[in-house]
C-alpha cells in the first residue's frame, strides 16, 4: 500500500482549463443503491476497511461530539461504531437510499439506534451549526458539486466542528476503465477527482486546516465477472449522464473481458482503488451565508417506510 499526502498548495493548469467530469445521474444512483441494500454488507469489503481506517484516525482527535452526522450512512455499520465510541452522542444516519436506512435503523440497542434521515449529501436538511462531527465514508464521489457539498457540510457544523471523510481518486478501477477504453469511447466507469482538487474544494468552501492523503488498495479476482458482481452488489454502477444507454452486447462485453486479461498477474486480475482520506475543521467564526432548515432537536425517531 503506497501513500501520498496533501496540504494546501497553489494549482496551475498548463492549458488553463480544468477537466469537466460528466454529471452523476442522481436518480439512477439512488435506484442502484436502493436495489443493493440487501447485498451491500456482503460485498463491501473495501468500504468496511476504509471505514475502520477512518475510525482509527478519530482516536487521535480530541473531540467529544454531542451530535454526529454520518453522511452516506448506507446500512449503518459506521453509525453503529460511532455510537459505541461516543456513548453520549446523538447519531444521525443520512442516506439518499431509503432501503439502506431500513438496515441502519436496526443497528445497536433500541435507545442507541441512529436517527435516520433520507436526504442528499448535496442538500443537507439540517440547521446551521447543529452538528459537531461529520463522518462520511465512500460517499461524496456520488456528489456532482464537491465545493457546494463541502460548503453544506461547513454550514451544518458548529464552529470548531470536524469533517472526516473518505472518497476515491482517479486511479480507482483504472484497469476496468482501460479495458472498456479498448472497446468503445463511452463512459463505463465513474470519474473521480484528484486528491488536490478535493483539498482545493475544502479551502474554497471555507474549511480550516484541511489535510488530505491517499492510499492505494488492490482487490483481486479470478475473473472480471467477479468484479462486476461485487460492483453491482454494492450499487456502484456507472450512472454518469454520458454512459451508454441500452444493453451491452455479448461481443462488446467479451472484448472488454479479453482486454482486462492484459492485467492478470499471478493468476489473478487486480482491481485498483485510490482511496482519498481527508479531514478539516469548521472555522471558529461562522460565516452567515445560509438559511436555517430543520434543527436536529426537532428530528423524531421514525420507522422508514
Amino acid at each position: 500500500m503506497a501513500g501520498s499526502h496533501w496540504r494546501p498548495w497553489p494549482r496551475f493548469w498548463s492549458n488553463g482549463v480544468t477537466e469537466i467530469f460528466p454529471p452523476i445521474d442522481k436518480l439512477q444512483a439512488r435506484i442502484a443503491f436502493e436495489r443493493a441494500a440487501g447485498s451491500y454488507d456482503g460485498a463491501a469489503v473495501l468500504q468496511r476497511q476504509t471505514g475502520e481506517n477512518m475510525l482509527e484516525r478519530l482516536e487521535v482527535v480530541r473531540l467529544q461530539p454531542r451530535v454526529i452526522l454520518d453522511v452516506g450512512a448506507g446500512t449503518g455499520l459506521a453509525a453503529a461504531a460511532l455510537a459505541r465510541r461516543y456513548k453520549k452522542a446523538r447519531i444521525i444516519a443520512l442516506d439518499f437510499a431509503l432501503p439502506m436506512l431500513r438496515h441502519a435503523r436496526r443497528r445497536g440497542p433500541w435507545l442507541r439506534r441512529p436517527l435516520c434521515v433520507c436526504g442528499d449529501a448535496e442538500q443537507l436538511p439540517l440547521a446551521d451549526g447543529s452538528v459537531d462531527l461529520i463522518f462520511s465514508n465512500a460517499a461524496i464521489q456520488w456528489c456532482n458539486d464537491l465545493e457546494h457539498t463541502f460548503a453544506g457540510f461547513r454550514r451544518v457544523l458548529r464552529p470548531g466542528g470536524l469533517l472526516m471523510f473518505s472518497t476515491f481518486g482517479p486511479d480507482t478501477l483504472k484497469e476496468l476503465r482501460q479495458a472498456w477504453g479498448a472497446v468503445d469511447g463511452h463512459t463505463h466507469v465513474s470519474p473521480f477527482p484528484d486528491m488536490h482538487d478535493v483539498g482545493d474544494a475544502l479551502i474554497r468552501s471555507g474549511f480550516a486546516d484541511p489535510v488530505v492523503d491517499a492510499d492505494r488498495m488492490t482487490l483481486t479476482y479470478e475473473n472480471v465477472r467477479g468484479l462486476m458482481r461485487d460492483l453491482k452488489a454494492i450499487g456502484a454502477h456507472n450512472v454518469t449522464t454520458r454512459r451508454r444507454r441500452g444493453l451491452t452486447g455479448k461481443g462488446r462485453m467479451q472484448a472488454m473481458v479479453d482486454a482486462y486479461e492484459a492485467f492478470r498477474s499471478n493468476g489473478r486480475l487486480p482491481a485498483s482503488y485510490e482511496v482519498v482520506y481527508g479531514h478539516a475543521w469548521a472555522p471558529e467564526q461562522r460565516r452567515r451565508d445560509s438559511n436555517v432548515e430543520v434543527p436536529v432537536d426537532r428530528l423524531v425517531r421514525s420507522r422508514p417506510g
